[in-house]
């Protein structure tokens, strides 16, 4: 047996080194399956980041309507939907969802 190794003994680090390297490649921090992976993550944390940068633009097109030229329409706007209030004559509707149903 000892003399098989001795004459096999290229073939067998060289088998050692192949599946060595092609597991690494595969599995580990740096390998396929953690690419996907990260490659995952960076998409949702992109669809993340787009979702946020069109809050903060709408918030500061709502910021622009309260502070730089005062919008009196976006300002009824505001009060009917926050404090329920309408004009003389309007009846007001509260409609609740119920998102509990099954």
């Amino acid at each position: 047996m000892l003399r098989l190794i001795k004459r096999n003994y290229f073939l067998l680090i060289s088998l050692f080194l192949i599946f060595y390297f092609g597991f690494n490649l595969v599995s580990g921090e740096r390998g396929l399956f953690s690419y996907i992976d990260k490659k995952e993550l960076l998409s949702n944390l992109k669809n993340e980041e787009l979702i946020l940068i069109s809050k903060i633009e709408d918030m500061e097109h709502k910021n622009s309507l309260l502070s730089t030229n005062l919008d009196l329409d976006y300002i009824e706007t505001l009060i009917r939907e926050r404090f329920l209030f309408g004009k003389e004559g309007e009846t007001i509707y509260i409609i609740k969802n119920d998102e509990n149903k099954n």
